[in-house]
């Protein structure tokens, strides 16, 4: 109610003619007249002199023109910086990623986005636990895997391939498993978990199967285990982007190809009542086009 009439009030004390200012405002004259006429009875106030030939303002007008005038001012120039956030994507970025992810692939990534986008900010918090977006505030998630949650809008930057690998030294002394059965006779490597995940074949239609496996070794650090693989200590299972530069190489060989389970996605997620905003769907796609 307070913002009625305040348009119509100043197009008239600018052009001085209610005509005019109908005409600017591409609504009739009648309606220019009953806002400022309703205007005027909310203040108790005359604001305009009005005669068949001349419009103009009274003392008590043209103070208020001039409040008024600074108003329509500054919703112009809140409209104007709206716009130049569309244009011009600026601000702050808040996100969460798994840890080492996050070290090896993602920030590095981040930090070149952010050489060509000097006015957008980041916090990047890595966490290996998967944080509510909500609660925490956070603008975007990285996850991997299958996505559960059905709340969240989801894009898919890139995948991951999990690889059983070992030193070609063990596998020369100790041998090369064939089946999964072959593990209990290794020194498997082991993560966070006491188990790796397979796909095995039951009857022509492939299962999804977790084995447990045992052996002296057990990090919660990848870089770790690659460490302990190339070291000849035994088999590892660990994403590609941890292995994939020692298998180039011939340092470490793939084993047990067969039962490789299939791609992971890697997806970006954010809350579905949430528009995404010019910097986010930037960032996003930056690091599709990158991860892919």
């Amino acid at each position: 109610m307070r913002w009625d009439g305040i348009s119509e009030f100043v197009y008239v004390a600018e052009y001085e003619s209610f005509t005019r200012a109908a005409k600017e405002l591409s609504i009739s004259t009648a309606q220019v007249s009953r806002q400022i006429s309703a205007l005027e009875q909310r203040l108790n106030i005359k604001l305009l002199y009005r005669t068949t030939r001349k419009v103009s303002l009274t003392e008590e007008g043209r103070v208020f023109y001039q409040h008024c005038r600074g108003v329509l001012d500054g919703l112009d120039a809140a409209e104007q910086a709206v716009s130049n956030l569309q244009s011009k994507p600026q601000g702050r970025i808040k996100l969460t990623a798994p840890v080492t992810y996050g070290e090896q692939q993602l920030l590095p990534l981040i930090n070149d986005f952010m050489v060509q986008y000097r006015d957008i900010e980041v916090t990047a918090f890595l966490s290996n636990q998967k944080l509510d977006l909500i609660e925490g505030s956070y603008d975007l998630a990285i996850r991997i895997g299958k996505l559960s949650d059905s709340t969240m809008m989801a894009k898919k930057l890139s995948r991951r391939t999990n690889f059983v690998c070992a030193a070609p030294a063990y596998l020369e002394k100790y041998g090369i498993p064939s089946s999964l059965a072959d593990l209990k006779q290794h020194n498997c490597l082991l993560g966070t978990r006491d188990y790796w995940h397979f796909i095995e074949d039951s009857g022509n239609v492939d299962t999804e199967k977790n084995l447990r496996v045992s052996g002296s070794v057990q990090y919660n650090s990848g870089h770790s285990l690659v460490d302990a693989a190339l070291k000849g200590l035994g088999i590892v299972q660990l994403p590609d982007y941890y292995v994939q530069k020692h298998l180039a190489s011939g340092a470490l060989v793939s084993v047990l190809d067969n039962y490789r389970e299939p791609e992971e996605g890697i997806w970006a997620i954010y809350p579905h009542n949430r528009h995404l905003s010019p910097k986010i769907r930037l960032l996003v796609d930056y690091l599709a086009e990158r991860l892919a």
